[in-house]
């Protein structure tokens, strides 16, 4: 019956054809500009190396991010899995569409996971002449999403999570966050402590390398493809100008005043970024992932990252907001700790993370960890916005992050560190969703520099914003912290009622590992 439910649904869904679609790539032409000549400059003083800069601040990101978009003068590639229509979500849209208007073309690709409804929106934009928009394994639009949930389950459950801003290919930002104001410290009901790296040089082809890749699949639609009608005149003025307004009319707020006073946003126009210079490996899936069978490793990232773990000698750093290890990962986080590896693994406590149902396949595996010698944090959701600079740079003014305050925060940074040399920073979380069924995209930098440096903020830092979870004598889970600057034990998931750890300890036995 539920096979014939199934087969009736997918019959009233269907797809458009997407065999119109035009090809474009990466502009290559772009030494003589202002950032070409800038990096141009900086990488042949430095080895041919890659020029990193860790954003380790919301504000510092979303700057970062502006002043590319201010600054570019032949193109902007833009990749991202989440693009909410907040503050920080237009002001970014606002400064694509001046650079638009300056001439600049611009490709801005993002995953349709949260694009329902924005149809017009994107048809207006794709409307520019110099500007265009696709979406990336879209919904049909002549059926519901909850439909589709069912009827093309394990087709559009497969999302691609890479995040990218390019510019003048030349200077690109990668890493964990998506577009949004708690990605960027905008918004006063949650935020992310997340991480990016600012990257310039070399690497940067390899980021314009995967973009391309991406925008040219056949799983990238324009609005106009999946049925909105090309807009009029009337509409697309109306639209710019009603974004305008909106833009003008936050001109007091605290968090534009913040970004008119950054001091990354500063060093970015003079042109005075420290960067550290090294050798940068960009590692990404192939968009052919979302629709290939999960066997086709060839097309999968993870491999290229295994041999890290693999080849470790004495430390294994892992920052990973969803972490579900499943049997292979814990046998080989096992293996590496009892070969004397410090293998230490920072995640969401039950009370920080945003999804529970994640929380709820970490715990399969937590206790197994904890005994073969695995040392777990899970981040104090009233601490970690507080003190979430983990990288040790300090790119940013901290003051503002007291004005512009939290009151519920999360760990969504993923970061990797081995050996204290190779340091990964992306979209990876290490989980199945992340491993097997979306896309993603990171760095391995390979610097002892910035190795030596993370590991130190590390170690100080992630005990304070962060429980230790160990086992007592018995062999229960224990959870020991600091609170306003005092050592506290708990005996139970912190912060949490009666009700959200039932619910979690019920999910814990739902067949969906795959899926999380």
């Amino acid at each position: 019956m539920a096979a014939l439910v199934t087969l009736a649904l997918s019959a009233c869904v269907s797809m458009p054809p997407n065999d119109h679609q035009i090809s474009s790539t990466v502009l290559t032409d772009t030494d003589d500009t202002t950032m070409g000549r800038s990096v141009t400059e900086a990488v042949a003083s430095n080895g041919g190396k890659t020029g990193v800069l860790l954003l380790n601040t919301g504000l510092g990101a979303f700057v970062a991010r502006a002043v590319l978009a201010i600054n570019a003068e032949r193109s902007l590639d833009v990749q991202y899995y989440l693009l909410h229509r907040d503050l920080s979500g237009r002001l970014l849209l606002d400064q694509l569409l001046k650079a638009a208007d300056r001439g600049v073309r611009v490709r801005l690709l993002v995953d349709d996971m949260d694009m329902a409804a924005v149809d017009l929106g994107i048809a207006v934009m794709d409307a520019h002449p110099n500007m265009e928009v696709r979406l990336f394994n879209p919904f049909a639009r002549n059926r519901t999403r909850l439909v589709q949930y069912v009827s093309r389950f394990g087709s559009v459950t497969r999302r691609m999570h890479n995040k990218s801003f390019t510019a003048d290919n030349q200077l690109s930002i990668i890493g964990g966050r998506n577009v949004g104001d708690e990605y960027f410290e905008a918004g006063a009901e949650s935020g992310f402590a997340d991480m990016d790296v600012l990257l310039a040089g070399p690497a940067v082809k390899e980021v314009s390398k995967s973009f391309d890749l991406y925008w040219n699949s056949a799983l990238s639609y324009t609005a106009n493809s999946l049925g909105e009608p090309v807009p009029s005149d009337a509409t697309k003025t109306e639209a710019w100008e009603s974004l305008q307004k909106w833009v003008t009319s936050k001109e007091s707020s605290a968090y534009i005043q913040a970004l008119r006073t950054s001091d990354l946003g500063r060093a970015i126009k003079s042109k005075e970024v420290e960067y550290h210079w090294a050798d940068v490996e960009i590692f990404y899936d192939h968009p052919d992932k979302i629709s290939a069978d999960r066997d086709q490793t060839h097309l999968h990232m993870s491999r290229h990252l295994s041999p890290y773990f693999d080849d470790a000698k004495s430390e294994v750093f892992i920052i990973s907001p969803y972490f579900v290890p499943g049997k292979r990962g814990t046998q080989k986080l096992c293996g590496l700790s009892e070969k004397g590896v410090d293998v230490r693994v920072l995640t969401n406590s039950l009370a920080s993370t945003d999804v529970a149902v994640v929380h709820a396949g970490y715990l399969r595996y937590r206790k197994k960890l904890l005994k073969c010698g695995v040392r777990l944090y899970e981040a104090n959701s009233k601490l970690v916005m507080r003190d979430a600079n983990l990288s040790g740079y300090n790119v940013e003014n901290r003051r503002r992050k007291k004005k512009l305050g939290m009151s519920r925060s999360s760990l969504h940074a993923k970061m990797f560190l081995f050996d204290r040399r190779f340091t990964f920073v992306g979209s990876l979380n290490l989980d199945p969703r992340s491993i097997t069924e979306n896309t993603e995209i990171g760095a391995v930098i390979d610097s002892r520099v910035i190795g030596e440096e993370l590991a130190q903020a590390m170690l100080n830092k992630v005990p304070k914003i962060a429980f230790t979870v160990t086992l007592d004598e018995n062999g229960k889970i224990r959870w020991d912290g600091y609170e306003n600057g005092e050592p506290v034990t708990y005996t139970r998931e912190p912060h949490t009622g009666f009700f959200k750890r039932a619910g979690t300890q019920f999910m814990r036995i739902l067949p969906i590992e795959s899926q999380i």
